[in-house]
């Protein structure tokens, strides 16, 4: 190259660099269509995980706590809080025992609020936080406690 940047040079560098970049987002796009519907979890898609969505958010839980890395920090994320806590073996005798326990009055700990949900509504909270454990993340979030 001779010793000055020229206008025509600038305009080839960004049409360039523009098709280059459009043409890598298309493939990242087209790559994602294919993969995502092979991570669908809709088969355990059930009334009463629907219904514990609702309490999910009636409750303003992601206000506090994250879910796949997505709401709060205040709390620990819940996207895999089944599996860590004893999956088919204990999971949701867990999850149900420990909304029913708050607040612990633990000194020094951010304390949860009782809500005071029925039985019905734990299991169902419970069945919402199985089926999210459940869902193909991609190994997210990085470490077991979330």
């Amino acid at each position: 190259m001779g010793g000055s940047f020229t206008t025509s040079m600038a305009r080839n560098i960004f049409y360039g660099g523009t098709v280059f970049f459009v043409l890598l987002f298309l493939a990242l796009t087209y790559r994602n269509e294919q993969i995502l519907p092979t991570r669908d979890n809709r088969a355990n898609l059930t009334e009463q995980v629907v219904a514990g969505k609702r309490i999910w958010e009636t409750r303003n839980c992601v206000g506090c706590h994250t879910l796949l890395g997505e709401g709060a920090y205040f709390a620990p994320e819940l996207g895999n809080v089944y599996k860590r806590r004893g999956g088919a073996a204990g999971g949701t005798e867990f999850i149900k025992a420990w909304i029913k326990a708050q607040p612990t009055g633990t000194p020094g700990r951010r304390q949860m609020p009782q809500f005071n949900l029925s039985e019905k509504e734990l299991d169902e909270i419970a069945a919402f936080l199985k089926y999210v454990s459940e869902i193909n993340t991609s190994n997210w979030p990085p470490n077991i406690e979330g």
